[in-house]
């Protein structure tokens, strides 16, 4: 099973189906309707946060789900999945596959990497480790992690200062190149051209969320856009 659900996946689209506070589409119908879209669409497997959403998202669609919890850090930087108890609750909707902050940060007392060896230990479920440097891919592909996505760059202390406003090709790049076990880009993919380019660098697939299932941001860039140009006519 675990062969099969990785396969499936392989060269296809991810469609992260979240949704925040202040959203309408943030209930576990709402998220559900994006990912059964996404589907008809032909993604190859969907991303969810929270365990009602992705419990209704599994429910409903007959692809591969990654599911994760979202805390955070002390320093106010994103979290994903980062307890024992957190997975414990994750992987009973159902999901997949668990992504988990494979980062070096500390939570529980270890680092991403060691606690990925842990819940690997603890937990009979298929691992993504979020990460956010080829150093940190590499320490969870030692512990165990089943997939390496680039989800993190940009979203740590580390690396929100050399992060630029596209996906970091340059990660996933050496990520691609470096490791044996599949690779997924994550992060500020917000094009199918830049979507097709990580394919060619070797991603095994591509994760897309903002640009495809939240409609109010992308509102936000068009509308941003246009305003620059109205008021200078």
């Amino acid at each position: 099973m675990p062969k099969e659900i990785i396969d499936r996946i392989k060269g296809g689209l991810i469609v992260s189906c979240q949704s925040e506070e202040g959203d309408p589409f943030n209930s576990p119908e709402g998220v559900t309707l994006f990912a059964k879209a996404a589907v008809i669409g032909g993604a190859a497997g969907i991303r969810s946060r929270e365990y009602a959403k992705t419990k209704m998202i599994v429910e409903n669609v007959n692809v591969p789900v990654i599911g994760l919890t979202k805390s955070a850090f002390p320093d106010g930087y994103v979290r994903i999945t980062g307890s024992f108890s957190e997975v414990e609750e994750i992987i009973k909707s159902g999901c997949h596959v668990v992504a988990i902050d494979g980062t070096f940060r500390e939570r529980e007392g270890m680092t991403g990497p060691q606690f990925i060896q842990q819940v690997r230990e603890r937990f009979n479920c298929l691992i993504m480790a979020d990460i956010s440097t080829a150093e940190e891919g590499k320490a969870c592909a030692d512990h165990g992690a089943h997939f390496i996505s680039s989800t993190l760059s940009g979203y740590t202390a580390e690396t929100k200062k050399t992060a630029g406003p596209g996906p970091d090709f340059k990660l996933v790049s050496e990520l691609t190149k470096d490791l044996t076990l599949p690779v997924v880009a994550e992060g500020r993919v917000n094009s199918p051209v830049q979507a097709a380019q990580m394919l060619e660098l070797g991603a095994w697939a591509v994760v897309v969320g903002t640009a495809i299932t939240r409609p109010r941001i992308v509102t936000e860039w068009y509308v941003s856009k246009m305003k620059n140009i109205s008021e200078r006519h």
